[in-house]
């Protein structure tokens, strides 16, 4: 987000053929901007070498096809260990295909004389009561199955006491002491707030559900049922709520008093019939007057939605309380949605599919949270991603802001539906059994006064700095004083609601850079000086609310993620609040889609790529604290920026992607956005993320529907687009077709990220990198069990390469990047269900090797050979025996 609120806030202009780089970027190392000369590929032969060659020679400007190792002329002996797993495998699958209840198949396996243990619980339910999971769906994505009523069952921890002195963080990296009196501060500040919310709110939980008290609730005053209205608005002199339910003209009875700490209540009773003072769904807004004496109308800063009329340029607030309730998981209009399914355990490699509802669309519309449900959940599920992370969920009244600059905190973007259809979108995809993460914006809010809450009692600093410190020239948005006690409250409140109420996962916090230093990282190339990170330009308060909000989520909800977008490399930013860390759970990566970006600007062509540059970039990360690797996000893929497709491809991708046509562009361009991912996904981090679309290569930019406009900073003219939705959306037919190269990009990433649920090596503790070959252009690597070996090389292909290996044993291929299936020449494949057996003796460094063959531009994966099975087609291209042996959905 913080390059991409660059690229929004400076505009883009557009060519012809592609998006030209905005000349902007924030918190880029590199801007140049260049062209890449893509070389000439000639298709490779499919035969056999006439010759073997020695280890490490170059066959040039052709692939070679075969093996480089032999099959077995004969089929090995079973050992007993063996026998066992394939009866066991065959009885797993015969219980998820049988319609016959388990006890009848134990009976008649039990009588066909084969033995075998029970599945475990955690293998085979959804950890509530009623049929297993494995009873729906296919064994690689199993849905959760509720009894008919069952309603969610949630659970919830309690905060702890902080203890300590906020050092045991450094444990991981003895050189912070110079940095420990910096540290010990920090802590120290966390721990005087956490005292005194405990001594003057009931504790952090009781602090954190202010949406329980602050806005509209149901409550009672003095024996009579009605409606709470309370503001926080310190600084106005009155205040009054008008709407439709009193045709905005608000009578005595509608003025609220303010208490001694600046916030106003109403009590509105309801009728004598027992029914609402305000309806369900009707307008309502405060009118207040400043201090100034100016009047002004206000949407309430807690509002639970927020929506503008097809014919109004303004938003309204509504009031928002259905009647009744749904059954648990089937969706009711205006009935308040209960949700049936529970969540699902945090996943230990997580691979999110990050996506934007709005824009989701194959048509040139707003998508709305049902039509995401039943059209885009499946398609995510089936690509083998188990985490969603939803960016724009906050309502924005400016749509082309990509839901960067919120208006209103605490309710959901009504462009795409009300709250209830947003609860049947999460609890479907719990259904499914997907993570759903929020991209919750803390580091700055809308300076849209009219419809957000700048301004919102007339004075400059009510939520915000005053002055220019509560301004982001940049981003042309307000700054959180985050030192203010009811910021605090409205903040952390504002995570308990998502958490709670939509039953949200966890968060992805945006721009928290922005957040941690005074200098909001403008204009500031960190270079790894600890001075700074722990220094006068860091803002304490915020981080402290950080430490906050991370320790509240992970207490009270102890299976929720936080996922921090810095850019900065804070250290102790991903250790836990309780070791005087930050307490995020992982980091953004950001270095790594900057560095790809970098490469196809700058290098010319591939033949100039560093592969000692590349590992270092996607391995550069602290010790001890996880990161999310991903190649490309939304950053990417907004006007003014390229995707790694676009780069690689350009005009090309709307000329030659017929998949009966021969286009040495495409093919280049396809063969290396297979293998960014790949290594990507396998160096890059403990958790990855890929944007929608560009999985599988989406040949257009993402254009917001937008009018003319200016600069913020520059004044300069910035040309719209006519209010078109035509480049906001994604193109899913394009990746659907057979005639089409599209489907080649989107089956690889499908395999990859089956790959992962097969071997988890995305988050696998074992990485040893044994070969990054400048001359050979290769790189070589192992990742849990897995050898991944990639050449780089544009023309040369290697028979007989010698690779190093840490476990000894037989190889086989479980997934190439040259697989017809994905676009290749079948070369490396897994058909050829060749075996490659290990040598003792010191290579690269490692314990043992074995020789392959690396055809040019492809990703191969090895894995140990009874785990793989090259006629397991349930994921086409993917050689694995069964689900793997570590699977994990």
């Amino acid at each position: 987000m913080e390059r991409a609120m660059t690229r929004r806030v400076s505009g883009a202009r557009l060519t012809k053929v592609r998006a030209k780089p905005s000349a902007a970027r924030c918190l880029r190392h590199a801007s140049a901007a260049g062209s890449l000369a893509a070389p000439v590929t000639t298709r490779p032969s499919s035969s056999s070498p006439s010759s073997s060659t020695s280890s490490g020679s170059r066959v040039s400007n052709r692939r070679q096809g075969g093996a480089a190792c032999r099959a077995k002329a004969e089929e090995p002996e079973i050992a007993p260990l063996e026998m066992l797993k394939k009866e066991n495998e065959l009885l797993r699958k015969a219980i998820e295909s049988a319609d016959d209840s388990v006890t009848e198949l134990e009976e008649e396996l039990d009588a066909a004389g084969v033995s075998f243990e029970p599945a475990s619980s955690e293998e085979s339910s959804s950890g509530a009561e009623g049929p297993v999971a494995e009873a729906v769906g296919s064994a690689w994505s199993p849905t959760q199955v509720q009894p008919e009523g069952h309603a969610m069952e949630e659970s919830y921890g309690k905060p702890g006491i902080p203890e300590g002195d906020g050092t045991e963080c450094l444990r991981f990296d003895p050189t912070l002491w110079s940095h420990a009196d910096h540290i010990k501060e920090r802590y120290g500040r966390y721990r005087s707030v956490r005292h005194a919310i405990d001594e003057n709110e009931g504790g952090l939980e009781a602090f954190s559900q202010g949406y329980k008290h602050f806005g509209f609730n149901r409550g009672e005053h003095e024996g009579e049922q009605g409606i709470w209205y309370r503001e926080w608005a310190p600084s106005a002199k009155a205040l009054a709520l008008v709407g439709d339910f009193n045709d905005w003209d608000p009578k005595p009875e509608h003025w609220a008093f303010k208490n001694p700490f600046g916030v106003w209540e109403l009590f509105l009773p309801d009728d004598d019939e027992g029914k609402s003072a305000i309806e369900h769904r009707s307008r309502v807004k405060c009118r207040l007057e400043a201090e100034s004496g100016e009047w002004c109308e206000r949407i309430p800063a807690w509002i639970k939605w927020a929506t503008q009329a097809w014919d109004e340029v303004q938003f309204n607030g509504c009031y928002w309380e259905p009647e009744g309730k749904s059954e648990p998981g089937v969706f009711e209009e205006d009935k308040k949605y209960q949700f049936k399914y529970n969540r699902p355990k945090k996943p230990s490699n997580l691979r999110i599919y990050e996506c934007h509802v709005g824009m989701s669309s194959q048509e040139p519309k707003v998508n709305s949270y049902l039509e995401f449900k039943d059209d885009m959940l499946p398609r995510i599920r089936d690509l083998g991603y188990n985490a969603i992370q939803i960016m724009a969920v906050q309502e924005h009244a400016y749509y082309g802001s990509f839901g960067y600059h919120v208006t209103n905190f605490f309710g959901v973007s009504s462009r795409s539906g009300t709250p209830e259809e947003l609860k049947a979108m999460i609890d479907e995809a719990h259904r499914l059994g997907l993570f759903v993460l929020i991209d919750v914006v803390h580091s700055h809010a809308s300076s849209n006064s009219n419809d957000g809450i700048n301004l919102f009692d007339g004075s400059d600093g009510q939520y915000f700095h005053s002055g220019a410190k509560g301004y982001h020239w940049m981003w042309d948005s307000r700054l959180f004083n985050y030192g203010n006690w009811e910021v605090l409250r409205f903040l952390l409140s504002n995570c308990r609601w998502w958490l709670d109420e939509y039953k949200f996962d966890g968060f992805r916090f945006d721009g928290v850079t922005s957040m941690m230093y005074h200098h909001h990282g403008l204009q500031m190339a960190f270079t790894g000086n600890y001075d700074e990170y722990f220094g006068m330009q860091t803002d304490l308060d915020s981080v402290v609310y950080l430490m906050l909000a991370n320790d509240m989520i992970h207490s009270i909800f102890p299976n929720a993620v936080t996922i921090g977008e810095d850019v900065s490399g804070m250290p102790t930013f991903c250790r836990p609040v309780q070791e005087g860390g930050v307490g995020f759970d992982y980091r953004l990566q950001m270095a790594i889609a900057d560095k790809w970006i970098d490469i196809l600007e700058t290098s010319g062509g591939d033949e100039n790529w560093s592969m000692g540059d590349i590992c270092h970039t996607l391995t550069n990360r602290r010790y001890g604290e996880a990161c999310i690797g991903y190649a490309e996000s939304h950053d990417q893929a907004l006007v003014g920026d390229k995707t790694i497709a676009f780069w690689l491809m350009d005009a090309e991708m709307y000329y030659g992607m017929e998949a009966d046509s021969s286009n040495d562009v495409v093919s280049r361009g396809i063969a290396l956005h297979k293998m960014i991912r790949t290594i990507t996904s396998a160096l890059g981090g403990e958790g990855y993320l890929n944007f929608m679309g560009n999985e599988f290569g989406h040949p257009e930019w993402i254009d917001f529907p937008r009018d003319d406009t200016y600069d913020t900073s520059t004044g300069e003219f910035i040309p719209g687009n006519g209010g078109s939705h035509d480049k906001c959306r994604r193109r899913w037919d394009l990746a659907d077709a057979e005639s089409l190269k599209y489907k080649y990009m989107n089956s690889y990433d499908r395999a990859l990220m089956h790959l992962d649920k097969a071997f988890g090596f995305v988050n696998a503790p074992h990485t040893y990198i044994s070969r990054k070959d400048e001359m050979d252009k290769l790189v070589v690597f192992e990742k849990g069990d897995l050898v991944f070996v990639l050449n780089f090389h544009p023309c040369n292909s290697y028979t007989d390469y010698r690779v190093g290996c840490f476990k000894p044993g037989t190889y086989k291929i479980a997934l190439s990047s040259d697989e017809g299936v994905f676009g290749g020449w079948s070369n490396a494949s897994k058909w050829n269900n060749a075996e490659f057996h290990t040598q003792d003796g010191d290579y690269d460094n490692r314990p043992c090797s074995m020789q392959i063959y690396a055809p040019s531009r492809t990703a191969v994966v090895y894995a140990p050979a009874d785990w793989c099975d090259s006629e397991n087609e349930s994921v086409p291209g993917l050689g694995v025996k069964g689900v793997g042996p570590y699977y994990s959905y």
